[in-house]
């Protein structure tokens, strides 16, 4: 599986630092996902929904450790490219 496109969404708030939408094979795409402040630096979350009881679920997530480090490598370099960037 090919990651072929990565948006970078910035944001301001404190804690929610990106919205991130990946597109693999350019035939499927994973939005909401969410770079967010954590106490060891930034994190990645994938998206989720809440549930009856207040908890969080996954919608979509990687299954194996070795995709998702790929997956995290490939959306912080995007990131740090964004954040590089000029912005109005």
């Amino acid at each position: 599986m090919e990651i072929t496109e990565i948006r970078v969404m910035l944001r301001t708030e404190d804690k929610l630092k990106a919205f991130v939408t990946v597109t693999f094979d350019k035939c499927f795409a994973v939005r909401n996902m969410k770079i967010v402040e954590g106490e060891n630096g930034p994190m990645l979350c994938m998206p989720s929904r809440k549930l009856a009881d207040g908890s969080f679920k996954d919608v979509a997530h990687p299954i194996n450790a070795e995709f998702r480090s790929y997956l995290e490598e490939r959306i912080f370099q995007a990131y740090r490219a964004e954040m590089a960037r000029p912005h109005p």
